[in-house]
């Protein structure tokens, strides 16, 4: 008897546990029913694979999509067109808007503006103030919630808590894995002062390598005093990579591809303003020491920290110039070169934008290529060469870091839940997102 699934993927290779092979897969109510070769076997929808790289459906962990109350930087759905264009199935949003991501109402009203409004799957995390502590351990078992995000030092929106106590109260309360911005915020005041008008490169300076290693140091002495498993995010120094190896039992990191790839002080000088992000890009020493620890297997996850400003607010003279850059878009170009240039594998990249966030988060049917898993797929083509331009682009601010870098390896369709939203660089059918769900919320 035939066998009949609702899509097969013919013609790829399968990128997986089992690692990288010619595979089929097969694909029946928005869930993978088989791999293998599936030939002979029948489907509503053929997608030829042919020359492309079949990968789970990449998710990208920190996005700051700005609504509500900065559309005009960004929204929802551009921001999740932007997603599904570069390939990406799934994104975790940050609760720094305007209001604060911090009550259920809030997360209920995020919740239904995405719907089906967004074109990837979606969760939302749920912001820590020094005034709803106490009511984390409810607000992180909500549906469509990914965890609980701290900022340690002051960055874009108003959420902070700073102090020692303020963090041991957030952390007391609930059992999920929390996210943290970690830069001491006393350091960053007492730096300010570095701040050279209209010189980027000083950037580095105010907000210090300092500042990221003596957070989280404090961190983590914290978390294991209280017994909470945490995820610190954007690790931008060398000197934080052997702390957070030691540490391992209780702390997961994230690196983003902008600390990987750029370097101080000539991206401050070449991009000025279009540089400046929160941790800095820092200089060569510390670009180095943050390879090691993705090729040392410390660093978990990559996460964008896509966050994007209008041209006219990254053009105003530093310190006045926002942080923040966009990057969910150029989440694959940009890696899928470093794969191209032999500074990780393959295999290594699938960990880090899948397995990773799979593991860590405790995600539901989603991060691994393997049967009864949602049918989240990300085609690439390892062979492509491209230019990154502004006008390829559909993030509402226009502009990204890396316009006129060429790539090796390029991302060709996005399948979510068994339905293609994006196929050779153009949006298929509308805007499909659901909110994604966890293991310890289920």
């Amino acid at each position: 008897m035939t066998k009949a699934f609702d899509m097969i993927l013919k013609n790829g290779i399968v990128v997986n546990h089992d690692g990288e092979a010619a595979r089929d897969v097969g694909v029946r109510d928005g869930r993978i029913a088989e791999i293998g070769n599936l030939q002979q076997a029948d489907a509503g929808e053929i997608v030829d694979c042919t020359g492309l790289h079949i990968l789970p459906g990449v998710i990208d962990t920190q996005v700051h999509f700005r609504e509500p109350g900065n559309e005009h930087k960004e929204d929802l759905e551009s921001g999740a067109r932007a997603a599904v264009m570069g390939g990406v199935c799934t994104v975790f949003e940050m609760p720094n808007t305007n209001p604060l991501t911090v009550t259920e109402a809030a997360i209920n009203d995020k919740l239904s503006r995405a719907h089906h409004r967004m074109w990837c799957d979606h969760a939302f995390y749920v912001g820590a103030t020094h005034d709803n502590a106490r009511e984390l351990s409810e607000l992180e078992l909500l549906p469509g919630i990914c965890g609980v995000k701290i900022f340690m030092g002051a960055s874009t929106g108003d959420l902070l808590v700073p102090d020692d106590d303020g963090v041991r109260e957030v952390l007391r309360h609930g059992r999920r894995r929390v996210a943290i911005h970690s830069e001491d915020e006393e350091l960053l005041r007492a730096n300010a002062d570095l701040a050279r008008e209209g010189d980027w490169t000083s950037h580095p300076e105010v907000r210090s390598a300092e500042a990221a290693l003596k957070c989280t140091q404090r961190l983590l002495a914290i978390a294991r005093e209280v017994k909470r498993r945490i995820h610190v995010l954007h690790i931008s120094t060398a000197d934080e990579v052997p702390l957070l190896a030691a540490n391992k039992d209780i702390a997961t990191c994230e690196v983003t591809p902008q600390h990987l790839t750029l370097e101080g002080p000539e991206v401050y000088e070449r991009l000025k303003g279009y540089a400046q992000m929160n941790p800095p890009v820092r200089d060569a020493r510390h670009r180095s020491g943050l390879w090691y620890g993705v090729q040392q297997g410390v660093f978990d996850v990559i996460g964008t920290d896509h966050a994007p400003h209008t041209s006219e607010e990254k053009s105003k003279p530093y310190p006045k110039s926002p942080s923040g850059m966009p990057g969910v878009q150029t989440l694959l170009p940009v890696m899928l070169n470093h794969v191209a240039e032999g500074h990780l594998t393959l295999a290594r990249l699938v960990d880090l934008i899948c397995h990773g966030p799979n593991r860590i988060f405790g995600i539901a049917g989603k991060g691994r290529l393997a049967i009864g898993y949602d049918a989240d797929f990300t085609l690439v083509d390892l062979q492509e060469k491209r230019t990154i331009e502004e006008d390829w682009v559909v993030s509402k601010c226009g502009w990204t870091p890396y316009a006129g870098m060429t790539c090796q390896g390029w991302p060709k369709g996005t399948i979510i839940r068994g339905r293609q939203v994006m196929a050779d660089g153009e949006l298929i059918g509308s805007a499909i997102g659901e909110p994604v769900r966890f293991q310890e919320t289920l």
